[in-house]
Order: C-alpha cells, then structure tokens, then sequence
C-alpha cells in the first residue's frame, strides 16, 4: 500500500479563488496521489459499480447560486445503504465495513508527522495514527473518496479528534480551491456505520467560501450561518488548526450526547466577517471553512432514487438522480426542502445558548 506522510510544513495557505483558474498550477503532491489514484482506478474499471463522465452542471438562479449536478447513476447502481436507528449505534461487524472492501478500492495510507511521533533518542517511535484513503465506488464527483482513520479499530460512525483533524488538514494539504471534506452523523444520512469521511473535487464556487457569518464565541473561531441554512461555522487556519479541532469537536460531542444527529462540510474559503469584504481578502483561500449543521434525525434506511439532505447539499452542492428534480426544482423549492430537514428555530436557538455557554466557561 502507497504511504503518504506529511508534516505541518506541507499544510498550503497561499491558495486564492480566481475566476479563471491558472492552468499551469502545480497540484500539491497530495492532490497528485489521490487524484492519479482515482483516475487509474478509474480507467482500470471493475473497481468503481459506474463509469463517472463529465455531469450535467447548472447554478440555479438564486442569490444562493446552487450548484446543480444530475448524477442518475449513483441512485441507481450505489451499495444498499444500512438502516440506522440510533445516533449511538454501535458498529456491527456483521453489516458492510470497510475491512470488507476489495483491496484494488485502497489508494493510499496516510499519516502526520508531528514532534511527538518522532523518535526520541534511544526510544521507540510511538506508533501514528493511520487513515486509509479508499475510492468511493459510488462516486458523485472526481475524486470522490473516503478517509477512513484505522479502520481495524471498528470504531462507529461519530467523529472523533483526530478525525476532525485529518479533515482541516487535507484541505490544507490540497492547492485546489475545489477540493471539499464532509461527514454525515447517523442520523443525518450516514450510509455506513464505520467511521469515515467524504472527500472530492467541486470546481464551481460554493457561497459558503465567502458568506458573512455572525459572532458568537469569534476568539474560538465559533459563528453563526445565516444566509445558508441556519447553522455553525468555524475557522482554521495552520497556526490554530489544533485549536480550532479541538473546539468543533467539543460541539460534535455534545451534540451526539445530546441525539442530535448532524453534517459537517470542509471547503477553503476567505476569513470569516460580518459585512462584505474586499475583493483581495474575498478571494484568499488560505484557511478552511468548516460548517456544521444540526439537524432533525431521519432514521431508517433513506431511498436511493430521493433528493436526499445531507453534507453537501446543505453546502449548496445539489446532486440529483432525477432528470425532472435537476430540471425542475428551483431555489425556492430546495430550500423548502431542506428547511423541512433542519432544527425548528426554538429548538436551534436553545441548542446554541448552551454551546455558547459550554464554551464560554471553558
């Protein structure tokens, strides 16, 4: 198996969003395993259950600009997903895992270096965390592969630290401006009860990578969504990145204490602000976005062929597997949809009292 190991020196920040990306660009060595992995896999065929061309692509007309995409396939050919009933359920080694895949789906293995887990002199070297990066068989764009952090070790699908980190830090190791990290809770339309993260490519700008947010706790890079469905969003940025996973991590642990099923999307993006920014400081894309959106619980197992909510749709990354729905459905229409996924206002509003205050007396 291919080893990717990286440091916090190889974390980009000097990455800007232009309306006509520079085609003599250098992907990062990151973007080049995954991508010439998946490409390989690709072309190989009998690993993926469909052949991923170029998808239909619309912006929906909107101040939202919704990125549309028609993806028939994926509804159609995609694994069972399993029934989940509980936020808390426990792994199952019975059900599909990712210690059941075919070998030919890993690309790599990947692990940080930090301080610590160099060798000491005369010691041994503590052992790393390793995160498996496998090809989503069922893939809605390029690119689109799983982070899977050890996966012998069986754990459910409830994001842990270290998880949280392994998804800042990507986006940080890939000089793409498109490259996007999500994960959905149980719940919240997780597939597999195994943890693991999405990742793949988006070229068409997301609003969520320069949206104005509002305060709520800003010195722990802690604010408030509003013009996208009402959510949170952090901040990262290489010189707090630890800090930043600590506190979305505080946030994801209550809200799976309290049953709270929810989706987290990662995706560069400018500094947060209250107002509209300079056209210099909107373009940057030197830190991460990372949004999190708690959410009505959908239990069960979600049907294939529907407008499912979950990570990136909640983003504005709309995939459809209907003709009708891609041609059809406007701005309007999807954000009555989504709307019918998300907390009631009482509910969300209580929920962020008591993160606010959880995180002020820390």
């Amino acid at each position: 198996m291919s080893q990717f190991t990286y440091s916090h020196r190889d974390l980009l920040t000097d990455i800007h969003r232009a309306e006509q990306p520079d085609p003599h660009t250098e992907p990062s060595p990151f973007d080049t395993l995954l991508s010439s992995g998946w490409r390989e896999r690709m072309s190989r065929g009998g690993v993926f259950r469909y052949r991923l061309g170029a998808l239909q692509t619309r912006v929906l007309p909107g101040p939202l600009s919704l990125v549309a995409q028609l993806n028939v396939q994926r509804g159609v050919e995609r694994r069972k997903p399993q029934e989940i009933q509980s936020i808390k359920q426990p792994y199952n080694a019975h059900q599909f895992n990712f210690n059941k895949i075919c070998p030919e789906e890993v690309l790599f293995e990947m692990s940080r270096v930090t301080e610590q887990s160099l060798r000491p002199p005369g010691g041994d070297r503590p052992e790393l965390q390793r995160v498996v990066v496998l090809v989503n068989v069922s893939p809605l764009e390029f690119g689109h592969c799983l982070f899977v952090p050890e996966p012998s070790r069986c754990l459910p699908q409830v994001l842990t630290l270290s998880a949280i980190q392994t998804g800042i830090e990507s986006v940080l190791l890939s000089s793409d401006p498109g490259f996007r990290v999500g994960f959905n809770s149980l719940g919240a339309f997780a597939s597999v009860n195994h943890l693991h993260l999405h990742c793949y490519y988006l070229k068409q700008e997301l609003l969520l990578e320069t949206v104005p947010v509002e305060p709520l706790v800003p010195e722990k890079g802690f604010y408030r969504l509003t013009h996208l469905p009402r959510g949170f969003l952090f901040y990262a940025e290489p010189n707090d990145l630890d800090q930043i996973a600590r506190v979305v991590f505080q946030v994801t642990e209550a809200l799976v204490n309290g049953d709270v099923a929810h989706n987290l999307f990662l995706t560069r993006g400018c500094p947060p602000s209250e107002g509209q920014q300079e056209e210099a400081q909107q373009g940057s894309r030197r830190g991460v976005r990372i949004a999190l959106w708690p959410r009505r619980s959908s239990f069960g197992a979600k049907e294939e062929t529907a407008f499912n909510v979950a990570l990136c749709e909640l983003a504005g990354h709309l995939p459809f597997k209907v003709q009708q729905d891609y041609e059809c459905l406007t701005e309007k229409d999807v954000k009555d949809i989504i709307q019918r996924y998300l907390l009631p206002d009482q509910d969300f509003t209580r929920l962020e009292r008591q993160l606010v205050a959880d995180m002020i007396d820390l």
